[in-house]
């Protein structure tokens, strides 16, 4: 049976999902702390679906501690919340409010619906802070590729840049106070590889050719400008999905704009690792937000 490229998209984007979530699972297995996990939290609307989140604290949490979002990769057409269970249970742990979140997906709902749905999430954190216990000036945003996309665009637009969509709390800002980016794509206008074409387009609904003005607002390089959050950014030598040199334009733009910045290259990796290097990039990542958000 002949398989479509639309199939043979969807799988690679499937196991790329495994792959990144490896870490998690690794998490997952590891002696938990004392912690309180609520699960199916709804915190908004995205047109007229519900959206929903999984969210840990530290077991009997009393006082305001900062917060982190996790957002799931998939080429913004697969994954779930589920997949960072393990890293939210983790950063609990840390003393974090962790929350890992659903967001609308391509091809059924296309840009901006998955920017618009995880700037609600930030939202909802930040309407809820007092009940939550979370300090609602210093939240970070941490994802796996699209979830890392997603991420820095939480860390790089301003109000005025729009994109905040009608899921509620309207009030409230989306900018987060960190980044950490694991193999996420910073800027869309380029040059990307066939397969990630095809990935761009489904989030995009057209061709990224056709279409350069949403390639520029999706594009978390577009927004950067002095005051954004402090990002790092997790990227593997030989990715077959994201050129090397994304990471490089990111820091850049971020250092000419006085902000912190750091790019580490994991030396032959490709979209994702697990194991040792995991645990080691995680560790990294519980300092970061623990220098930029536990101030």
């Amino acid at each position: 049976m002949l398989r479509t490229p639309k199939v043979k998209l969807m799988q690679l984007t499937s196991s790329l999902v495994v792959l990144l979530a490896i870490g998690a699972t690794d998490v997952a297995r590891a002696d938990e702390p004392e912690i309180d996990f609520q699960s199916g939290v709804v915190y908004g609307k995205g047109g007229e679906e519900e959206l929903k989140l999984d969210i840990a604290s530290p077991k009997g949490l009393d006082h305001p501690v900062p917060a982190i979002i996790f957002i799931h990769g998939g080429g913004w057409a697969a994954g779930s919340r589920d997949h960072m269970a393990g890293f939210v249970k983790q950063a609990a742990g840390r003393g974090f409010v962790a929350a890992t979140v659903s967001y609308r997906l391509a091809p059924k709902h296309v840009f901006p619906a998955q920017v618009e749905d995880v700037k609600c999430a930030v939202r909802w954190l930040r309407a809820n802070a007092k009940d939550r216990h979370i300090n609602p000036d210093q939240i970070g945003a941490i994802g796996m590729s699209a979830g890392a996309h997603l991420a820095m665009m939480l860390g790089a637009m301003d109000p005025s840049d729009g994109l905040e969509g009608e899921g509620g709390n309207s009030d409230q800002p989306s900018k987060v106070q960190a980044v950490v980016s694991y193999v996420g794509p910073t800027n869309l206008v380029g040059e990307y590889p066939p397969v990630s074409s095809r990935i761009l387009e489904t989030f995009l609904g057209g061709k990224p050719q056709d279409k350069p003005e949403e390639c520029k607002r999706a594009s978390p390089l577009t927004y950067v400008n002095r005051g954004d959050a402090p990002m790092l950014l997790f990227f593997g030598t030989k990715d077959p999905l994201i050129p090397v040199d994304q990471a490089y334009q990111m820091s850049k733009a971020l250092t000419d704009a006085a902000v912190p910045a750091r790019v580490e290259l994991i030396v032959g990796a490709g979209h994702g690792w697990g194991g040792k290097e995991m645990d080691r990039t995680l560790e990294e990542t519980w300092d970061f937000f623990g220098k930029n958000l536990k101030k």
